[in-house]
């Protein structure tokens, strides 16, 4: 039987660990206020100033971010979504054995 699977690509040892330990959330510090956002968000506001913040950077360097932004993009195509629910869906299906 042949398969279609996509070209191999190499992933850094330590990216895996990565995305498994992203925090769900980032603290942000400003006029000695702290608060939490979506560890996705480019920019805060901080709720004491006002100041607008940038989280993330613009540059040609990839962040771990921009791996999730990729994951992001793919699941917004018709079908995607559903496969990625079966798959978690089996994932706590292997946790719990």
């Amino acid at each position: 039987m042949k398969t279609q699977t996509p070209e191999k690509v190499g992933i850094p040892e330590n990216l895996i660990e990565a995305i498994r330990t992203f925090p769900l959330e980032r603290e942000v510090e400003h006029c000695g206020n702290r608060w939490t956002v979506s560890p996705f968000d480019f920019y805060a506001n901080c709720p004491r100033c006002g100041v607008r913040i940038k989280l993330r950077g613009f540059s040609a360097v990839d962040e771990l971010e921009d791996v999730f932004d990729a994951v992001f993009e793919w699941m917004r195509q018709p079908g995607a979504a559903a496969l990625a629910s079966q798959r978690q869906k089996a994932l706590e299906t292997e946790d719990g054995d």
